[in-house]
């Protein structure tokens, strides 16, 4: 039998820069920084600002500071103006911690004002947030923005203490436990309370100016007075690039944490689009450009998310100039949602679900859970789609299933041994070409490992996993198995610490999908191919690594390798306390399945090309042409609906002849079944 063969080699090495040949990494995470007072405007006088609560209730602040005459039951110590919304996910891990120090603080003289610059979230959803979390104090909707124009607010987590004197004496975050690509169980730095204690001890803040990672705040400026026809507008160009490449995971019901399908919701968001459009981050995509690297093979990837260029230069010019609404007869059809309680592969032939709810606390850190779920399958079945369905998408992280032999009563993984299905949001379900399956064996059991990121609010969640079966044995059958290193050491302290696996592949191969596996302190991946005869090239890079997404990058063709290749894997690892995100710089880290351990993992996801199972015929462009008619199949179906409409087809003219049910929309099925009538203009 053949076997793969795994080595690993532990590099201790403690570069300050870049390993030779990678490309500059894009910060994934980002906590809040000490920033220079005097630039911010602290220690200058706050106009007295006049405001109404969403319940009609009018203030102004010199009545509450200053100890204005016959209002001495209203004066007090010092005012927090909290900047907030009910989209933006730091916000909502925040809002519980605002409503403790806000309870904390509210007997000795200091007063909240939440502030809400979001004019598309509706009042009863601001009622609703304020009810779940406990804000007693005033909260704002700031719909002409006068209060963010006023205190020159930047995102939508910052917070701003004023004095007695009306004197600005903090501004930026309210702690580190949060921030762009991490959480923390606990803060280890308290910005907010740290200044309330020290205004209401009479002296200045220790730390009087941070950042505030958060959703950027747009303030929107006045049209072109020479706008026309030919300017670029969100009806007539931005709401397309929206709806392809966020409207799968932006949209009510969806994975994310707001909607992103009117105008009103991208200009409440225009600056959060900027920032991380602008960083690379978002769509979530994190691999190289190959075109830039010399000794990279040539392949491309089938679910590849990164914005066009083109797509990348109007949708930032657009929000550069002014973000013009333009005319409404010029925006494109809007497509039905897929209704959330609809399989994207079809109605499952077997659907299974965790045995008990999870309860998931509202902020923090959580653990790892593990699950066993019981099959008690008689003989072999096919897998030939698979989709994993949380019953709370908004703090599931991502989700992993593992084939268990049905004797071994525990919920330990082997994750060497590869999984049968993974979920990331907005990477939720599998179907494998024609002629292709995974093996589920008799005897069978799944354990889940469910990884759930708290989001402010206390939940739950009972994940159910579908699967659907091929009727008959296929030709080839899909594997899938990991590389891994479990003798990393991380020094205490290292930001760039390298560590190496290797795999030897026994046979001759086709790669289909490749995917890393890191934790908090990972920071950038890359897989290497070398041939028997000493060439190499490179399939994978990704400079900058994010644990928040475990992404799988699936050719858009399969891979031929040969017998003897060996796949190398290179990971690099952040240990500093530069790293916002490192539980304990001062420790050595070691493999560990928590997330506060670390790991070097790298699945590879394949099948052997002399390994025939059924009776199709023995003709390898047979599964090259169908995995590109599928990668081509899923390119088109922008929003992950399972079908292609009309007006989204490339082609309307030959819609009608591939359509074979008549019912104006086409399935994966029916565009195999053309094959013939569509791979001629693929390039076959």
């Amino acid at each position: 039998m053949k076997s793969w063969i795994v080595t690993g080699c532990v590099i201790v090495s403690l570069w300050t820069g870049i390993p030779a040949g990678a490309a500059t990494p894009t910060e994934v995470r980002q906590g809040p920084q000490p920033i220079k007072p005097g630039d911010v405007g602290v220690g200058r006088r706050v106009a007295d600002l006049a405001f109404t609560d969403i319940d009609g209730h009018t203030y102004q602040l010199s009545e509450w500071l200053g100890g204005a005459e016959g209002l001495e039951n209203e004066s007090c110590d010092a005012v927090v103006f909290a900047m907030t919304g009910i989209g933006c996910p730091l916000c909502k891990k925040y809002t519980p911690t605002l409503a403790k120090i806000q309870r904390r603080y509210a007997g000795r003289g200091v007063r909240f004002v939440y502030v809400n610059p979001n004019q598309s979230e509706k009042i009863s959803r601001l009622r609703n947030a304020i009810a779940t979390h406990g804000l007693g104090d005033v909260y704002v909707r700031d719909d002409d923005e006068h209060i963010a124009h006023a205190l020159g607010a930047h995102t939508t987590t910052e917070v701003f203490v004023i004095d007695a004197a009306r004197t600005l004496v903090y501004r930026g975050a309210v702690d580190d436990q949060y921030g762009f690509g991490y959480s923390l169980d606990a803060p280890r730095k308290n910005y907010l309370t740290d200044a309330l204690d020290a205004v209401l001890d009479d002296r200045r803040p220790t730390v009087s100016a941070t950042t505030s990672p958060g959703c950027d705040l747009y303030f929107q400026t006045d049209p072109p007075a020479d706008a026309s026809a030919g300017t670029l507008t969100y009806h007539n160009r931005i709401s397309r690039i929206i709806a392809d490449n966020c409207g799968q995971c932006h949209r009510d019901g969806g994975s994310a944490p707001f909607a992103l399908d009117t105008y009103s919701s991208v200009i409440d968001y225009a600056g959060m689009i900027a920032s991380v459009v602008g960083r690379g981050v978002m769509p979530p995509w994190f691999a190289a450009d190959p075109k830039r690297e010399t000794n990279h093979v040539s392949v491309t990837f089938a679910n590849d998310r990164s914005l066009a260029e083109d797509d990348r230069r109007d949708l930032l010019a657009w929000i550069e100039s002014g973000a013009v609404e333009g005319d409404i007869a010029d925006a494109p059809l809007r497509h039905a949602d897929v209704p959330s309680t609809q399989w994207h592969i079809g109605k499952p032939d077997l659907e299974v679900q965790i045995p008990k709810q999870f309860q998931v606390k509202a902020t923090g850190q959580m653990p790892y859970k593990h699950t066993l779920v019981r099959l008690n399958l008689k003989e072999d079945r096919w897998v030939q789609a698979v989709e994993i369905r949380p019953t709370d998408p908004s703090v599931v992280h991502h989700v992993l299933v593992f084939l268990k032999d049905s004797r071994d009563r525990n919920v330990d993984i082997d994750e060497e041994s590869g999984f049968l299905a993974a979920y990331v949001p907005g990477n939720t379900f599998q179907r494998y070409p024609e002629g292709m399956a995974k093996r589920l064996p008799a005897g069978s059991d799944l354990v889940f490992q469910l990884h759930y990121t708290p989001n402010g609010t206390e939940t739950s969640d009972q994940t159910r996993l579908g699967i659907r079966f091929s009727d008959q044995p296929p030709r080839r059958v899909v594997k899938n198995v990991g590389i891994a290193n479990h003798r990393i050491k991380i020094p205490p302290g290292a930001d760039n610490h390298e560590e190496t696996a290797s795999l030897v592949v026994p046979a001759d191969v086709h790669l289909l999908a490749v995917m890393p596996h890191m934790h908090l302190r990972g920071k950038a991946f890359r897989y290497d191919l070398t041939a028997p005869g000493g060439s190499s090239h490179r399939l994978l890079d990704v400079p900058s690594y994010d644990f928040n997404w475990q992404l799988e990058y699936r050719f858009n063709q399969p891979l031929a390798v040969t017998a003897g290749s060996r796949i190398d894997l290179t990971a690099w690892y952040d240990n500093s306390e530069n790293n916002p995100a490192n539980p304990d710089p001062g420790t050595t880290v070691r493999w560990g399945p928590q997330t506060d351990d670390e790991m070097m993992l790298g699945y590879v996801e394949y099948f052997e090309t002399d390994e025939l199972v059924g009776d199709s015929p023995a003709d390898d462009s047979i599964d090259t042409d169908s995995a590109r008619l599928i990668a081509a199949f899923q390119k088109v179906d922008g929003d992950n609906s399972g079908t292609i409409t009309r007006q989204e087809f490339p082609r309307p003219l030959l819609f009608g002849r591939i359509d074979a049910d008549g019912d104006d929309l086409l399935t994966s099925d029916e565009v195999l079944d053309a094959a013939e009538i569509i791979l001629p203009l693929l390039g076959r």
